[in-house]
């Protein structure tokens, strides 16, 4: 077994991760003037496919503009912003709004570009900030003491450390090592996402279009969403439909070309399915207060809403204020604790919000299923009802008492 490279002396403080809440975490720790060390288990030069988290709230930009001053400019740069905002219940238009542009120079309300390009610029402030990658380093063990966290990696070198900021993800091996379960549930039902290249010679508009019970795809629900360089289809699939006949890439072109113009089937970029997690860490620290869980380590969401990368922001900035106030000479279990019972109550809420989203789109009584079909039929008398189908698939949209920055 190899020790630390570093001498006897611990780390000030370890990264587990290099995904957008790893990469926040090292940049709002050296914001703070630390020293860093990211341990990412994947290669530098890993290729992560499809959209995943497409969003970046305004307040996320405003988060990340502050802890590396200019990168929030540079992801609205690299983004798109959708201006207009279309609900279809079936095959009639029940919500239509447009929205001005922001006045030049003032921050966006969003910016919607693909995961891949937003960790792509996080990476590159990283590395101008100096924040120190392992690469090919998976953690696959941590004792943590109340001196400090002790770090397996898979080739046998050790890392010590005063603190870990676990970004580790869903399967995270540091959560498991510490014992901290995860509660909540597991849908039985899948959706599909399927990214797709813009096709230059008919650009789609730049609108968000969500579709209630599409009648060319069975009753089943479809929501696109544009980003820079193409949108992403999500389709909600129903109890006992079989991931075969809507989740390969040939069934996939098959639907979406009833969707979007069919010439779009054959720009397929990526095709996925997920379930959807509603779960939460029982405790975002262990209990000496060493390890510090963000991110998709802490919690999963369904995507209604856009609460998970964006969250995970919010927690690493959060935890790394945590972790420098320690250092400086604060009280560990009292900086460390606030932040794990503030990000923790702020999870709590969002997972909250994410499950009233799935229950108005997967209701488990008919009484909801006739409401959005009165609703539909009356919106053009009474917008107010157009509205309710437009914002209900996202859940509750007001910040959460406890959170620690902005809306998540």
């Amino acid at each position: 077994m190899t020790h630390s490279p570093h001498g006897t002396q611990p780390l000030p403080v370890v990264v587990a991760g290099a995904g957008p809440a790893g990469l926040t975490a090292a940049l709002a720790l050296r914001h703070h003037g630390l020293p860093v060390t990211v341990l990412e288990a994947d290669a530098e030069d890993r290729v992560r496919p499809g959209s995943r988290a497409l969003f970046v709230h305004r307040d996320s930009l405003a988060l990340l503009g502050t802890i590396s001053p200019g990168l929030d400019r540079t992801l609205a740069a690299h983004g798109v912003v959708w201006h207009t905002r279309r609900t279809v219940y079936r095959d009639r238009e029940v919500f239509a709004r447009t929205y001005p542009e922001a006045p030049a120079g003032a921050a966006p309300p969003f910016t919607s570009l693909r995961q891949v390009e937003t960790e792509k610029h996080l990476l590159r402030a990283c590395e101008r900030a100096g924040v120190r990658f392992v690469w090919d380093a998976p953690v696959t063990g941590a004792e943590s003491g109340p001196d400090g966290v002790r770090l397996f990696t898979a080739d046998g070198t050790v890392y010590d450390a005063q603190y870990v900021i676990a970004a580790d993800g869903a399967r995270s091996t540091l959560r498991h090592a510490l014992g901290i379960t995860m509660s909540g549930t597991r849908s039985k039902a899948f959706h599909v996402v399927v990214d797709v290249a813009e096709d230059p010679a008919g650009p789609m508009p730049l609108e968000r279009v969500f579709t209630y019970e599409h009648p060319a795809l069975g009753g089943r629900s479809v929501m696109r969403v544009p980003f820079a360089g193409g949108f992403q289809l999500d389709l909600q699939c129903k109890d006992g439909d079989v991931p075969e006949e809507w989740a390969t890439e040939e069934a996939a072109r098959r639907w979406v070309a009833q969707v979007v113009p069919a010439g779009y089937a054959d720009r397929l970029l990526w095709v996925s399915r997920y379930h959807f997690l509603q779960v939460v860490a029982d405790t975002f620290t262990d209990p000496q207060h060493r390890v510090l869980l963000v991110g998709e380590a802490a919690h999963l969401f369904p995507p209604f809403g856009a609460r998970g990368m964006n969250s995970g922001i919010a927690d690493a900035v959060a935890a790394a204020e945590a972790v420098a106030t320690a250092l400086s000479g604060g009280e560990r279990a009292a900086a460390v604790g606030a932040f794990a019972s503030a990000r923790r109550a702020a999870a709590q809420f969002n997972s909250r919000a994410a499950g009233t989203a799935l229950a108005h789109l997967r209701p488990r009584h008919r009484l909801t299923r006739v409401r959005q079909a009165v609703s539909a039929r009356m919106a053009p008398l009474v917008p107010a009802w157009g509205e309710w189908l437009e914002r209900a698939p996202y859940g509750p949209r007001s910040a959460p008492a406890a959170a620690t920055a902005g809306r998540y």
